[in-house]
């Protein structure tokens, strides 16, 4: 069962806050909004912030820039997981992965199943990992931002989660690029 190891130090987080979207500006953009005012009320910090057009090579460069920034530990985007043409977060997300973590895209759906019931099957919510920075594409409705930081990310992203947590194998994440 997941716990908080009291005896642990918290461990502020570097998260990126990408939104995906044709027609939002910053100000009408909630779903960011939302991660943006979770992820600094648990203590972490939003080390930057954008709104990027539903174009695939851009959201890629963009998550590859992010990825190399080494002041950057996390990328949560929102928007264009759904099933329409212009719903290209994830396939851009793929282009940059190194590792998928599958289980994200299953938890998230597990989560939504509860609040939203079988209308969860059309999200494509994915994880992974590229560059030593963990990426995560959220759906774009607020609700669905807050699902996945309150029930997922929250814990994964504390250091004093266990009996596992995302931000211990931080040191691990690009240990490959690192031998001979």
């Amino acid at each position: 069962m997941a716990r908080i190891d009291e005896s642990r130090d918290f461990i502020p987080v570097r998260i990126a806050v990408l939104t995906l979207s044709d027609s939002r500006s910053i100000e009408q953009d909630r779903s960011g909004q939302v991660l943006v005012d979770r992820i600094e009320a648990a203590g972490h910090k939003v080390a930057a912030r954008m709104i990027l057009r539903d174009e695939r090579q851009e959201i890629a460069d963009q998550l590859r820039t992010w990825c190399a920034d080494r002041d950057i530990d996390v990328i949560i985007s929102t928007g264009g997981t759904g099933l329409t043409g212009r719903d290209i977060t994830v396939e851009a997300h793929r282009d940059v992965y190194e590792k998928e973590i599958d289980a994200f895209g299953t938890a998230f759906t597990i989560v939504s199943m509860e609040k939203i019931g079988m209308s969860a099957v059309q999200s494509r919510a994915t994880g992974g990992v590229a560059d030593g920075t963990y990426l995560f594409a959220l759906p774009g409705s607020p609700g669905a931002c807050k699902d996945a930081w309150d029930e997922i990310l929250k814990q994964q992203l504390d250091y004093r989660s266990m009996p596992c947590n995302f931000v211990e194998m931080f040191p691990r994440l690009d240990e490959h690029k690192r031998r001979k």
